[in-house]
């Protein structure tokens, strides 16, 4: 049962509630340190802010000169990505659970909550409604800048200590389980790959062929059509899927945002998708791949992806794919083929010629038999997951909406 809190809620907005912290402004040049030592305090950026968290991959060290007091992150915060030219990073947030000698950077902003609901406030920022009035306070601008005001003006409900301590802990509850089950599909990837190394990375000698030479035409390894065989204006809202690197990166798992009309689809039948394929990225995260199944309904590739159809006679598709991720002779091969200074890239071209490891076709079945039972712990895993998230945006709907 949900505790009744409408007798206690007010209508607030949060001026008067937080305290609102600019980033450090500094110059790269002369202001950032090449380690960390006594004179420097560890910087956050925008991607140190994931998924409600803070993850300090990829920190930089900034002089401590350059940072006030106030700039050091404090336990109750709230760390905001507060300037970014995309939309979908400008007000993505963090809530810091402890205080701790780390300050951020100038296109980042701190939330500093000054009563008793940081956790509570906290919860607000990871809630839909927080991202929609954001997201409509950024829209219209190429860089998307959020000010103090921003902030100041959101309309947050007002409870009691105790009543805001009520809400962050029942929300907390949910957020673990959450987090547990995420946890759970990381195991089960390590266990995939620790049965991979076990089956295949032995001091066993494994016949080698290049990837073109493990499927039955040169046309079944293709990239996406270009601009010129399918333009913007082709796109509909509905129709047939054109599948790119998001629906890739989530196994299928989520549909696509751009479709095409049925006839578009067949005069582009060569780049389709057809269960048992292998579409992999070429763009970004080069060698991330996945199975293609009859769960996924048919369309085609978009032009960030390679579509890599198999000799299903001579290679296991699941088996190829756990190549492309968890064989450190095929990953390094793909990552010699990519290239290009801001974002990754890789062609079919080059990919043909790249070497796989094929043992015996029983041994690569047996393996793949075994993903196929993980992926069905994964799929209860995952379907959890989406239960918990509708409870969440549920209750954070009815806590924080009007």
């Amino acid at each position: 049962m949900v505790k009744e809190l409408q007798p206690a809620r007010r209508v607030e907005s949060l001026r008067c509630r937080v305290e609102y912290v600019r980033g450090v402004t500094y110059k790269a040049s002369s202001d950032l340190h090449p380690v960390l030592d006594d004179a420097s305090y560890v910087l956050l950026r925008a991607n140190n802010i994931q998924c409600g968290k803070l993850v300090f991959d990829d920190v930089q060290y900034v002089d401590r000169s350059k940072v006030k007091s106030s700039q050091l992150l404090k336990k109750g915060d709230i760390l905001i990505c507060a300037s970014s030219g995309s939309k979908g990073l400008v007000g993505k947030a963090a809530f810091v659970k402890e205080d701790m000698p780390v300050t951020f950077g100038a296109f980042c902003c701190v939330i500093r909550p000054t009563r008793n609901e940081a956790e509570y406030l906290g919860h607000y920022f990871q809630s839909k409604l927080y991202r929609r009035t954001i997201e409509k306070a950024s829209s219209g601008s190429n860089i998307n800048n959020l000010k103090a005001e921003n902030f100041y003006s959101l309309i947050v409900p007002s409870y009691t200590e105790n009543d805001a301590r009520y809400i962050a802990s029942i929300l907390d509850e949910v957020e673990s389980h959450i987090e547990a089950l995420n946890n759970q599909l990381i195991m089960l990837d390590s266990l995939v790959k620790s049965r991979f190394v076990e089956m295949f990375e032995s001091s066993q000698v494994w016949e080698r062929r290049t990837l073109e030479n493990c499927c039955k035409s040169a046309d079944d390894i293709k990239c996406g059509p270009f601009g010129s065989q399918l333009h913007k204006e082709d796109y509909l809202e509905a129709g047939v899927p054109v599948w790119g690197i998001p629906e890739v990166n989530s196994s299928f798992s989520n549909m696509p945002e751009k479709f095409i009309s049925e006839e578009n689809a067949a005069r582009l039948e060569r780049y389709s998708l057809i269960p048992g394929d292998i579409a992999m990225n070429r763009k970004g995260n080069v060698g991330q791949a996945a199975l293609f199944t009859e769960e996924n309904p048919a369309g085609i590739i978009h032009s960030d992806v390679l579509r890599i159809r198999v000799d299903q006679s001579q290679v296991d598709p699941c088996y190829l794919i756990e190549q492309f991720h968890n064989s450190h002779i095929v990953r390094d091969q793909i990552m010699s083929a990519s290239t290009g200074a801001i974002m990754a890239g890789t062609n079919v071209t080059k990919l043909k010629k790249i070497e796989v490891l094929v043992p015996p076709l029983s041994l690569q079945r047996e393996f793949s038999d075994f993903v196929e039972q993980v992926d069905k712990s994964k799929s209860i895993a995952r379907k959890q997951i989406d239960k918990l998230q509708l409870l969440y945006d549920s209750l954070a709907q009815e806590y924080f909406g009007d």
